[in-house]
């Protein structure tokens, strides 16, 4: 079936996770992705471990943010490397990059350089600090953003907890979703505004997708001067029974955020007392109508009788009569655990991808959605490096002829 970016171009100038994030839905949308690569290879196509040996040169971490591109081995330092990258922009739709503001204008493959050659073309630069401004120049990773955004200080017990860092790359992935997102809305544009050449520059940053991770809690900063404060476990609402305790058999999430939701939770452990106790709980916002979140008068004390009374049951079975009464609710999992019970259960069907990698196969969770009339992400893997650096060298010399030929007009 027809993807819906197939006849998009775009030529992928970017590495490790960010900007071949974003790359990868567009090549898995449909789109001719051409990833421009050093002639040694960029620096996750080396990462491999013992397990990639089957591989070859493109282990599972690489396969995985490249799936379904093609590869061209250029070294954009050299007039000619960076000329076959020119001459290749002037038949894309989009160029993706995200080295440090200024480097690719060196070797004239920055936005003005190319939107001379391709007037529409929709340029996307991912940056850890933006294009403008007195850090722009400075490099980024994940968790130095973390550092300087507040993320780090979100996660944690208490205030005087040592910063703790989200696990994984989870801004790396949100700016790459984000860069995704920004270039499909910008071809839009364009296929509806054909006649006008209208192509667009996104500069997008790790710190605005940090930001945008933590949407809620800015907003109400920047508008009230709300700090956010520590919540752990907890969650977001504030919630007395919006919290993580410890069970016999390991830890339970819960979410009884609303009055309604507190009750079942109160029915579920016979402690139906706590909904008429006006020294626990705000009972006025408890029982308007309409309602809203629970407010607790005496946060320790529901603390301490929930924290008692979880700490003498199963966190499996509590997981299934808690749902089972409409309380959100689910034992605390590691990664693998989860994606095991979902591969073999009937709880959530998941969208997974799988890409042919040479002698074996790269599994993915998939795309994150699911579209129901459109093509499924195709099982090409990532290409070896350079691959498909002849084939792309030919069609730009063939471009550069007929161009002569255009310019020379009839003899």
């Amino acid at each position: 079936m027809a993807k819906p970016l197939e006849g998009v171009r775009v030529i992928d100038l970017s590495h490790v996770i960010a900007g071949p994030l974003a790359s990868m839905y567009l090549a898995q949308l449909g789109a001719e992705v051409i990833k421009v690569e050093p002639p040694q290879g960029e620096v996750m196509r080396a990462s491999r471990t013992p397990h990639d040996a089957a591989a070859g040169d493109t282990p599972a971490g690489f396969a995985a943010l490249n799936a379904g591109k093609r590869s061209l081995a250029a070294d954009i330092r050299t007039p000619e490397g960076a000329a076959l990258v020119r001459a290749l922009a002037q038949g894309a739709d989009v160029f993706i990059e995200n080295y440090r503001p200024g480097v690719v204008a060196k070797y004239g493959l920055d936005y003005e350089s190319i939107r001379a050659l391709r007037p529409d073309i929709v340029y996307c630069s991912i940056s850890g600090y933006g294009q403008e401004g007195a850090w722009s120049g400075r490099g980024a990773y994940d968790h130095v953003i973390q550092a300087l955004t507040g993320m780090m200080m979100m996660s944690g017990d208490s205030e005087d907890a040592p910063p703790q860092k989200v696990g994984f790359p989870a801004i790396d992935v949100a700016v790459g979703m984000l860069g995704a997102l920004s270039i499909t809305a910008a071809l839009h544009r364009r296929g509806r505004e054909r006649g006008e050449a209208r192509g667009q520059y996104i500069d997008a940053s790790m710190v605005q997708a940090s930001l945008m991770l933590m949407y809620p809690n800015a907003s109400s900063y920047l508008t009230h001067g709300i700090a956010p404060r520590r919540a752990g476990n907890r969650g977001y609402t504030g919630s007395p029974t919006a919290d993580t305790y410890r069970c016999a058999d390991g830890w339970l999430a819960t979410a009884a955020n609303t009055p309604a939701q507190f009750r079942k939770l109160a029915a579920v452990l016979g402690m139906e007392a706590l909904c008429e106790d006006a020294q626990a709980l705000d009972l006025e916002s408890f029982n308007a109508p309409g309602g809203g979140f629970v407010v607790a008068r005496d946060l320790p004390r529901l603390q301490q009788l929930f924290g008692d009374a979880f700490a003498q049951r199963s966190a499996a079975d509590m997981e299934a009569r808690l749902n089972a009464v409409g309380v959100p609710a689910a034992r605390v999992r590691r990664l693998g655990e989860f994606l095991d019970e979902a591969a073999a259960g009937d709880g959530m069907p998941l969208a997974p991808a799988v890409f042919d990698q040479g002698a074996t196969q790269v599994r993915t969770p998939g795309l994150g959605f699911r579209f129901r009339h459109d093509g499924e992400p195709s099982a090409r893997g990532a290409p070896a490096l350079g691959a498909d650096t002849a084939a792309l060298r030919q069609q730009a010399q063939d471009a550069g002829r007929a161009a002569l030929c255009d310019a020379a007009g009839p003899r």
